[in-house]
């Protein structure tokens, strides 16, 4: 068994023994999209006769893909560095970009986890029908969900502490979360503002346009991309032991 896949082993025997984050990435989402849809006139259609429940269910991907990659990965890293365990890893022959993968490869799979407990849910309960566009939806899922686990692995890789890392990640995860539609779904939001969203991380217009059957546009995929490997890049680059 080679370093990364040692250290992705090892991990993930960590993160269950304590499941709290991976609980929360897995059934929060669904959980909150059954508290959503059971309030009266959700799932009755509006303009254009789509209904507000399926106008928000991708915006629930957001918030699973910005709450792992953006508190979870941030705050569990910075923990590390603040208790010294770090510091001992810094004597082995671990690389950090060996313990940043392995922690993109475990909150990646709890993304995915998530999202299809939230698209089977929804279907079952609610009848939201799932993406029109499979490939188009995964590929964007993925560039997603790497940019932004980028930027808190940026910011795990600077924060002393894993007070710091929660508050320095709030400058990132709270816009991202609005662009994401996640308080108030897009469609309603200024012009202006969706424009902004369409390219910022994790992409939420890529994910409805792939939802919806449109297919999400070569553009918006490429900044995915570019920030998922420049993000990524930095992040261990400046990734600090102690």
């Amino acid at each position: 068994m080679n370093a990364l896949a040692k250290i992705t082993t090892t991990e993930l025997k960590l993160y269950l023994r304590t499941p709290a984050w991976m609980l929360l990435g897995v059934l929060f989402p669904a959980a909150l999209l059954l508290a959503v849809g059971m309030i009266p006139g959700m799932d009755k259609p509006y303009e254009g006769g789509a209904r507000f429940i399926d106008a928000w269910a991708p915006s629930l991907i957001v918030m699973s893909i910005t709450l792992l990659g953006l508190q979870a990965i941030p705050v569990y890293l910075a923990s590390y560095r603040e208790k010294g365990v770090l510091r001992r890893l810094a004597t082995t022959p671990v690389s950090p970009a060996n313990i940043l993968i392995a922690q993109l490869a475990i909150n990646l799979a709890i993304a995915v986890v998530g999202t299809g407990l939230l698209l089977v849910i929804g279907a079952a309960v609610f009848d939201i029908p799932g993406p029109r566009d499979p490939l188009g939806f995964l590929l964007a899922f993925v560039l997603g969900t790497g940019s932004v686990f980028g930027l808190g692995l940026l910011t795990a890789a600077l924060a002393r502490t894993s007070r710091s890392a929660g508050g320095l990640a709030m400058i990132a995860y709270l816009p991202i979360m609005f662009f994401g539609g996640v308080y108030l779904p897009r469609q309603f939001l200024p012009d202006v503002v969706q424009q902004i969203g369409k390219f910022t991380p994790p992409g939420v217009q890529a994910l409805q346009d792939a939802w919806t059957g449109a297919g999400p546009q070569p553009l918006q995929l490429a900044v995915l991309a570019l920030f998922t490997v420049g993000i990524g890049a930095l992040a261990a680059r400046t990734f600090r032991w102690e």
